[in-house]
């Protein structure tokens, strides 16, 4: 049965979204920002949740929402699954994605980005990557934006030791703003690499936000320290909802 619902759940999603880019394709052009991200996209990521909870009853419990500052943010989040990379988006008022470039140059789906004014990363460029990146995150940030980052680069299976890069320090001291850490637990119920999605709640915690002004080398250990400790207490709490149903961790590299 879990795997029909995923079944059905591809299904609907994928036809949701093509009707979305489709629908709003005309006026591409013509709109704003802000007023494709008002209309299209929530209605998207509204959609996209509904749709989980109903065909794979997959539910989200988001908490930390009063831990969001004001004006330009650097966000920084635990990346277990292909969900984060769209739910989080909904939880900000203007937010500016870092994803690799690849996506960028899909038909249709790159112009949407485009226009939302994402950040691509050219991850074969090395430390000329990391500039362009860097000047992108600025500029958006100087309009008062969200720039949000997945800090070890790629999806983490749940249990599998922390692999933080770099970039996410680099960007911290060159935007001077508050960090906000992002724990979770989604690859427990919406597995990477796995076409099942498991039945149970998705938890988030927007965590109390890293001052401006660190040290490169406080920053990088109190973000680590702070959403891997947050994102194995959630990990324990979802393994304790799927009981019997858990996934068996691999604590793989």
């Amino acid at each position: 049965m879990t795997v029909i619902r995923s079944l059905l759940f591809q299904i609907c999603f994928y036809t949701a979204t093509i009707l979305f880019m489709l629908a709003f394709l005309p006026v591409l052009p013509f709109i704003s920002r802000q007023g494709l991200w008002n209309t299209c996209v929530k209605w998207w990521l509204g959609t996209m949740n509904w749709l989980l909870r109903i065909t794979c009853g997959v539910h989200t419990r988001i908490t930390g929402h009063e831990n969001v500052p004001d004006g330009p943010l650097l966000i920084a989040a635990k990346h277990q699954s292909a969900w984060e990379t769209v739910a989080l988006l909904s939880l900000f008022k203007d937010p500016a994605f870092i994803l690799k470039r690849e996506l960028m140059n899909i038909p249709v789906f790159g112009w949407y980005l485009k226009k939302l004014g994402m950040i691509p990363v050219d991850r074969s460029a090395g430390p000329s990557a990391l500039r362009d990146m860097t000047k992108r995150a600025r500029a958006a940030a100087d309009e008062g934006r969200q720039i949000l980052i997945f800090p070890e680069g790629t999806r983490r299976a749940p249990g599998a030791p922390p692999a933080y890069k770099p970039g996410v320090s680099f960007l911290y001291t060159a935007l001077k703003a508050p960090c906000l850490p992002v724990a979770l637990n989604s690859g427990l119920f919406w597995p990477r690499r796995a076409f099942t999605r498991r039945p149970g709640t998705i938890r988030v915690e927007l965590l109390p936000p890293l001052p401006a002004g660190l040290s490169r080398t406080e920053f990088s250990t109190r973000l680590e320290t702070e959403i891997e400790t947050a994102s194995n207490r959630l990990l324990q709490q979802g393994l304790e909802e799927l009981g019997p149903r858990a996934p068996q961790l691999q604590n793989e590299e």
